[in-house]
């Protein structure tokens, strides 16, 4: 069972982490929700309780992916979190497996974890940012360890390109399939 962190904070887009959280965990992967608060406010007003606090996570703690959803104001959270800076930049020294939806991969740049030239995608309002890269409007973008999609509306996608990645097709199929995405 694939062990995924989530963090959150207060401001992240709540569609975005419901969705992954839901759909990684429909695929049978053990998901770790990891909360800048008690109660985390997101973007537009859903209060969600992390599982964890971000600082209690250990240096040692080790995960199969770490998956940022969007929302500005939980993305400029997370900019400005050393903890959660420590824990990406040990998971990416490891090449794990770093998913970022929505204005997310902007913290990746921030971070420096994005290879120069990589393929990346984004929420549109933030695409400046990621010039830099190669950047795409497909609605997920992969490439090495870095996964990135869009937004909201993309979220479902970007869900079934982390199952797969992670090396469980079955279980992408299956959960597409339970939730009607094709028939």
């Amino acid at each position: 069972m694939a062990k995924i962190l989530v963090p959150i904070s207060n401001g992240t887009e709540e569609m975005e982490a419901v969705i992954i959280i839901d759909m990684l965990r429909r695929g049978g992967c053990d998901v770790l929700i990891a909360g800048d608060g008690d109660v985390v406010v997101c973007a537009w007003g859903t209060r969600l309780l992390p599982d964890v606090m971000i600082d209690d996570i250990a240096d040692d703690d080790t995960f199969d992916a770490i998956v940022l959803p969007g929302g500005s104001q939980g993305v400029s959270n997370f900019s400005r979190n050393a903890a959660l800076e420590a824990i990406l930049r040990r998971h990416s020294a490891a090449n794990g497996l770093i998913g970022a939806i929505c204005a997310a991969p902007t913290v990746l740049h921030e971070f420096k974890l994005i290879p120069d030239g990589a393929v990346v995608t984004s929420h549109p309002g933030v695409a400046d940012v990621l010039a830099p890269y190669t950047y795409t409007l497909d609605r997920v973008a992969s490439d090495g360890s870095i996964i990135t999609s869009r937004g909201a509306g993309t979220a479902i996608e970007f869900s079934l390109a982390i199952l797969r990645r992670l090396g469980d097709e079955k279980a992408a199929r299956r959960v597409a399939s339970d939730i009607v995405l094709y028939e």
